[in-house]
């Protein structure tokens, strides 16, 4: 078994002949509500699942964790990577409480995620004014590029990112990706030329593409099983706050037509903050484990965790690195047939993701407001930035307890939903008064359905169900695709908007969503509650 590089609850559990058995217990949360356990038992790889009552209590130094002993016992199946099925059997565990301060670290990664979401959305409100003010106000052509160029460097930074988070570390990887995005910021805010502007848009898209990849990476090794759906949901909520936040940051435009140059520059800072606090970040510990730096890992875990837990942390990675001499793998090995169906299930989610046009509507929702005749174009756009923060938070408290899967159909169905609407307002003359009202409404609730589903679990999933060993490189060859396919939306979609018509396209959208929703329900496996290391060992077995 490769050696795994988050760390988890472990407890020691003992059979009728006092035999000692090490099993991992993993739980996943959402609030106060029920949690499934699971424990892998290395004598006879059996793999037992149950329920049990949980209760949140939050001190006023830290997150606890308390595991309550009313518990209704049922068999679960793990779907392995062959396509074995194998059934689990109930198992009363111990109680144990979760300790540690991991939230601080999981903020600073998060700044990452800010500027991921600032860079894609502060060209909405800009791209006209800055149009006007480089001299190419009738040039949609350059328009696009500039939009697109930042896609291009992020498709670069994207597979970039996997293989400096292995050669560096992750904590290393996110100060060299501060570089790129504060000087990408910086040449954006003071170019006066189109070329300058495309050179900074590219930086700072090869900075986002970096971090796009080792911030759900960072995040699902360092968060404690039991919170992890929650903390890896973090990360696409506050890639809507930064979103959100460029949204907000072009309300002054009106007035001031040159102030889209500081709205660029402001990136710069929390470049600088996320360099800073990675300086004072701890390294993953199984990233730490993976290269032999045992001490280092304990001192890591210490940190994250607490001392307590640093004995039962460093067993479970050692169990799970037993048997496995497998060195680090290569870029081809995620095509072999061991890999090949979790990769590609990675790569389809951002496919999807990007294909049902989300990115089309934060780019260009300014334009759609104003083309149906909304005055205030920024604050609906603002309007659709709240609604993806509020969505996204929502689906941080349900990740835990309504499972990853079931938040992907629910998400792509009711985004299809919301297309379908988009789509007839702009056909069906009987709606033609309310046209305006209509096209706001369907995109604040395909932008809401997208962030309870198809925006956060897709990042937050690839880290779970990739092997260790595969891990960084499978997320960011996933990533990949998703800026793609992104780079060629953003690219091509006023082209096919004024070719085809808005009505048309969206209604493509929608039918890429219903697809999307009979993919998931054949080859996405739900993984709440369970550790990094149960999953692995359940998709992907040592051959």
């Amino acid at each position: 078994m490769q050696a795994s590089t988050y760390a988890i609850k472990a407890s020691v559990c003992f059979d009728a002949r006092n035999r000692r058995r090490a099993c991992v217990l993993a739980a996943g949360f959402a609030n106060t509500r029920s949690v499934a356990l699971n424990c892998n038992f290395t004598s006879n790889n059996r793999i037992c699942m149950r329920d049990m009552g949980m209760k949140l209590t939050r001190a006023t130094q830290g997150v606890e964790t308390l595991f309550r002993s009313t518990v209704k016992p049922r068999s679960v199946k793990a779907q392995a990577s062959a396509g074995d099925i194998e059934e689990a059997t109930p198992f009363k565990p111990q109680a144990k409480k979760s300790s540690g301060v991991v939230l601080p670290f999981v903020g600073v990664a998060c700044l990452g995620a800010i500027l991921f979401g600032y860079h894609l959305g502060v060209v909405n409100g800009a791209l006209e004014y800055l149009a006007k003010d480089l001299g190419i106000a009738e040039n949609t052509v350059l328009q696009g590029w500039i939009v697109s160029s930042l896609l291009a460097g992020a498709t670069v930074g994207s597979f970039t990112g996997g293989s400096l988070a292995d050669k560096f570390g992750r904590t290393r990887t996110f100060q060299l990706d501060a570089v790129p995005l504060a000087a990408g910021a910086f040449l954006c805010a003071t170019a006066q030329s189109v070329q300058t502007m495309i050179i900074g848009r590219v930086l700072a898209g090869i900075g986002i593409g970096i971090s796009s990849a080792i911030v759900p990476l960072y995040i699902s090794e360092i968060s404690p099983t039991e919170i992890r759906g929650a903390l890896g949901s973090v990360n696409q909520l506050f890639i809507c706050v930064g979103i959100l936040a460029a949204l907000v940051a072009g309300l002054p435009l009106a007035g001031n037509p040159l102030w889209w140059r500081t709205m660029f520059g402001l990136a710069a800072i929390p470049s600088i903050l996320l360099a800073l606090g990675m300086g004072l970040s701890p390294e993953s510990p199984r990233w730490l484990f993976q290269q032999g730096k045992k001490s280092e890992a304990e001192k890591s875990i210490q940190t994250l965790y607490g001392k307590e837990r640093v004995s039962e942390v460093m067993l479970d990675l050692t169990n799970a690195g037993q048997g496995s001499a497998e060195p680090e793998a290569g870029w081809f090995d995620l095509f072999s047939s061991r890999y090949w169906k979790v990769v590609s299930v990675g790569a389809a989610l951002f496919l999807f993701q990007q294909l049902a046009g989300i990115n089309a509507v934060v780019y260009y929702s300014t334009s759609v407001f104003r083309s149906v005749g909304i005055e205030s174009d920024v604050a609906a756009s603002a309007l659709v930035g709240a609604a993806n923060v509020f969505g996204t938070a929502v689906a941080s408290s349900l990740m835990d307890r309504q499972g990853r899967k079931n938040l992907l159909t629910f998400s792509f169905t009711g985004m299809a939903a919301s297309m379908l609407l988009l789509s007839l307002s702009f056909t069906w003359k009987v709606l033609a008064p309310y046209s305006g009202t209509l096209a706001v409404l369907g995109t604040v609730l395909y932008v809401l359905s997208f962030s309870l589903g198809a925006g956060p679990v897709p990042a937050l999933l690839l880290p779970e169900i990739f092997a260790s060993r595969i891990r960084a490189k499978a997320v960011a060859l996933s990533l990949g695709m998703h800026w793609i396919s992104n780079f060629v939306i953003g690219l091509y979609f006023l082209s096919v908007v004024n070719k085809f018509g808005i009505s048309t396209v969206y209604l493509g959208f929608a039918t890429v969503c219903l697809l999307a929703v009979l993919y998931i329900a054949v080859n996405v496996v739900e993984t709440k509650g369970r550790s990094l290391e149960e999953i692995e060992r359940a998709l992907n077995p040592v051959v």
